[in-house]
């Protein structure tokens, strides 16, 4: 299957045009993001299973639930979570002057903020920026509306692929924030992805959940899972192929590249976690579910002494069989290997002579594979994370100054 990558992220599908600007919600970096589709779009959400769930996240679950939606309307700097009543019909205002300056229905909006917790929107300065950026709209728009998106991220993220279905070039783009609050329940962070395809609601629904889980519920960098988080798919028909209305072989094409921009978004929130210097990827060979297998890499992944332990570069390699069993997954210890890399460290479930000059020489990589082959199945699952440092720490003392 060719899918070919191609510039443009959030807009580089037909018919999405974007903005982002500085409003004034933060000092001096942009804060205000705007997506917006130029036809009607089906719409799919996944959000936060955090118990506290912010008030954009309350109405977009309203708003997408009847399956479209044409515009995101996301702030930066600011949460609106744990905002009580106020925060909800700030959250439902974003919507309605969103919806006024873009002549749309105001459940067509979906209303999205990050930043601090437990502070109101400065609401005077967020509507003069909307009925701003709404003037600004264009298909090249896309890397601001990245950039206004982003918290305590180092660089934007964003990526887009088109394929062939059904005659047709399909594009599927997106954008995405995150760097710290990132253990996924759902996901830990802000995405939105656009795409050109014809497809049913419900299908556009599953083929996002399925490449979810595949994806940001496979990626952590410090067990937080946040209050605001939330994926967001707009599919607006304008590649001309046959509407998508069964699980066919056009489906899971679709579903092919909507799990390559999800993927890769994924990866690129880990790789800008806070403090991060390494890349951890883990893969659990020859488990017997895929739910086993997840609950394994995301254990590993999790664990606090194994991610100091690669911060460290020690090959400390009995941290993440005692993370490993500390799951409640059922598995026969005895079976287990594990892999620094290339370099095999335990066999059968026991400890390996090993070269830790070579073992160092791995560990010095910024990018780090971990492979445990749980010899139970025939499921593979690769999950994604960082290190824990000093600098997370010293980032995190201080978020709110």
């Amino acid at each position: 299957m060719k899918f070919h990558h191609v510039s443009g992220g959030i807009t580089a599908a037909k018919g999405f045009i974007a903005a982002g600007i500085h409003c004034g919600i933060k000092k001096n970096k942009k804060d205000l993001s705007l997506v917006f589709s130029e036809t009607p779009a089906t719409a799919a959400g996944v959000y936060t299973k955090n118990r506290f769930q912010a008030a954009p996240v309350v109405v977009t679950r309203e708003h997408v639930s009847n399956g479209s939606a044409r515009a995101i309307i996301c702030n930066s700097g600011n949460a609106n979570a744990c905002s009580g009543q106020q925060g909800i019909s700030d959250a439902r205002r974003m919507a309605e002057v969103t919806a006024e300056s873009l002549n749309i229905a105001v459940s067509e909006v979906v209303v999205s903020s990050t930043g601090v917790i437990g502070e109101y929107l400065p609401m005077d300065i967020v509507e003069a920026g909307i009925r701003n950026i709404a003037g600004q709209l264009s298909p090249e728009g896309g890397q601001d509306a990245a950039e206004a998106i982003t918290t305590t991220d180092l660089v934007s993220k964003e990526t887009a692929y088109k394929l062939e279905i059904d005659g047709k070039t399909v594009t599927v783009g997106g954008m995405a924030k995150g760097s710290g609050m990132i253990h996924p329940n759902m996901a830990t962070m802000l995405a939105f992805v656009t795409t050109d395809i014809a497809i049913t609601p419900e299908l556009l629904h599953k083929a996002l959940t399925y490449t979810v889980d595949r994806s940001y519920n496979l990626i952590t960098v410090d067990g937080d899972t946040s209050t605001n988080d939330m994926v967001i798919v707009l599919a607006n028909g304008t590649a001309g192929n046959s509407i998508i209305a069964e699980e066919n072989e056009d489906f899971h094409r679709f579903r092919t590249i909507l799990q390559r921009v999800n993927t890769e978004l994924s990866q690129k929130i880990v790789r800008d976690g806070e403090g991060a210097t390494k890349f951890l990827e883990v893969t659990v060979k020859h488990a017997a579910s895929f739910t086993d297998g997840k609950k394994l890499a995301m254990g590993i992944l999790g664990s606090n002494l194994v991610k100091t332990a690669f911060f460290g570069e020690d090959a400390n390699w009995g941290r993440i069989v005692s993370a490993m069993g500390q799951t409640d997954v059922e598995f026969f210890p005895e079976r287990v290997d594990v892999f620094l890399g290339d370099l095999q460290v335990t066999r059968d479930g026991q400890g390996l002579r090993f070269d830790e000059a070579h073992a160092k020489k791995v560990l010095q990589e910024k990018e780090i594979s971990i492979t445990v082959d749980m010899k139970m199945g025939d499921e593979q699952v690769t999950a994604w994370g960082a290190d824990l440092s000093h600098n997370y720490v010293t980032i995190n003392a201080s978020y709110r100054s």
